[in-house]
């Protein structure tokens, strides 16, 4: 009896997750999607703004940088509203907000309305990437949360897959009533964006209780092993909300997603203008298929260490050592004026910086959960997504000296070397199981967990 018990909880378990990753990744990967495009399209936009508009290699890097300053600010309050209200309305509010204002940047007429709608732009859209990590430890059982953050989060390279030649397409040959084509980049791809939010509120649950889709067993199953997981955390560590926000691990965490967030946005933001620069004879098409090519490689990449991540429960080797394969990558792009030897180069950066992505998500809900997660996880993210503010700005400030754009690139990928060595500097338990009780504050007498 005890054996076939066993078989049934195994039955259940894997039927549950099955269900989970085909009824909740597909939407969120296409969430993300659309999100990651509106924030990087400037840089295919780039191709004709700057010199429509007169913007200056500084100017541009302050545009796309400003953006991480209003993601910044609001990142913590709406994850805990997200908690607090419900991912489905909270989710779709995000959505529509700032799908609004992404069509309304395709209007602005000079430098400084560009500093305002990309900060109004950041500030709609924060709280959206750690409101969905959240989400995800509502759902899935830590040993597949590497996994899922994978699937969810190669929406990365899949925006840039599909957008780069999308981008490249309008940007050729949307002339239409006479509104230049880097306008309609604009305006176009952030209208699906609102059709997201409608789609998020109809269809996607908040919590494994308001599912249609799993059985009563099944929601049996999964809302004991997630209860399960989290009175482990909260018995281990009992850390509040508020004490997520000064916890020395959470603000290590952040640390390293500040530096990696250098590299990411500078793979983002300057590959169109790296490849462009490489033959006067591209078209901004050309350009969009050939920026295709890296991505791919990233994708293929994340997936297979995120699933190692998940196999072995360990985390730190998993996310440094893609870091350092993507730094020496980026310090060499500027040796070469090959175009073959520069796409190679690009795909070992996307390879290094995409499969970071995995495992290190999977790491804070080792140790928080509740209100702490969704407060941890938001700092976490917000001071790492500064990165993306401090890496675009330096490199457009450096872009005038000798070396170009690829002086900020290298120094991009010093940036992704430190952020390997704060992930090497994490205890081994970080990465599987729980953070050492040595590592958690000491609770004031009569603290409760808030969860």
């Amino acid at each position: 009896m005890a054996d076939k018990s066993a078989i049934s909880a195994s039955d259940v378990e894997s039927s549950t997750i099955r269900k989970l990753r085909r009824r909740l990744i597909p939407l969120l990967f296409l969430l993300y999607v659309i999100a990651y495009l509106d924030r990087i399209n400037i840089g295919f936009a780039s191709l004709m703004m700057n010199t429509s508009l007169a913007i200056t290699s500084a100017q541009f890097g302050l545009i796309v940088g400003v953006f991480f300053f209003g993601y910044f600010l609001f990142e913590i309050p709406s994850n805990l509203l997200l908690h607090a209200i419900g991912a489905r309305i909270w989710i779709a509010r995000i959505l529509i907000t700032w799908g609004i204002v992404a069509m309304l940047t395709g209007a602005v007429h000079s430098v400084p309305q560009f500093y305002v709608a990309r900060f109004l732009l950041g500030a709609a859209e924060a709280g959206f990437f750690p409101g969905i990590i959240l989400y995800l430890t509502y759902w899935f059982p830590q040993s597949e949360q590497a996994r899922v953050i994978s699937l969810f989060v190669t929406a990365l390279p899949a925006a840039s897959i599909l957008g780069a030649p999308i981008s490249g397409l309008i940007l050729d040959h949307a002339h239409w009533g006479a509104i230049s084509s880097w306008r309609w980049l604009l305006i176009l791809e952030g209208l699906p964006a609102i059709i997201g939010g409608v789609l998020t509120y109809f269809f996607l649950p908040s919590r494994p209780a308001e599912s249609s889709f799993l059985t009563q067993a099944e929601k049996k199953w999964l809302t004991a092993d997630l209860a399960r997981e989290e009175r482990d955390k909260t018995a281990e560590n009992s850390i509040s909300a508020l004490r997520a926000l000064a916890h020395p691990r959470v603000w290590h965490l952040a640390g390293a997603v500040f530096a990696f967030d250098v590299g990411l946005y500078a793979m983002s933001f300057y590959m169109p203008q790296s490849v462009k620069s490489l033959s006067s004879g591209y078209s901004n098409t050309a350009v969009g298929l050939l920026v295709m090519v890296p991505h791919l490689a990233g994708l293929a990449a994340m997936i297979l260490v995120s699933r190692s991540s998940d196999r072995r429960l360990e985390r730190r080797y998993h996310a440094a050592i893609p870091l350092v394969v993507g730094g020496v990558a980026l310090m060499l792009l500027g040796a070469t004026r090959s175009p073959v030897l520069s796409v190679v180069l690009w795909s070992f950066v996307a390879m290094g910086i995409y499969s970071f992505f995995g495992p290190f998500f999977a790491i804070p809900s080792n140790f928080l959960a509740g209100f702490s997660a969704a407060s941890g996880i938001a700092l976490i993210n917000s001071v790492g997504n500064l990165g993306g503010f401090a890496g675009p700005s330096i490199i457009g400030a450096l872009a005038n000296g000798r070396r170009g754009m690829y002086g900020g690139l290298a120094l991009a990928g010093v940036s992704l070397f430190v952020s390997a060595a704060l992930m090497l500097l994490l205890p081994k338990t970080t990465g599987a199981g729980r953070v050492p009780d040595t590592l958690v504050p000491a609770l004031a007498v009569g603290d409760r967990p808030s969860s």
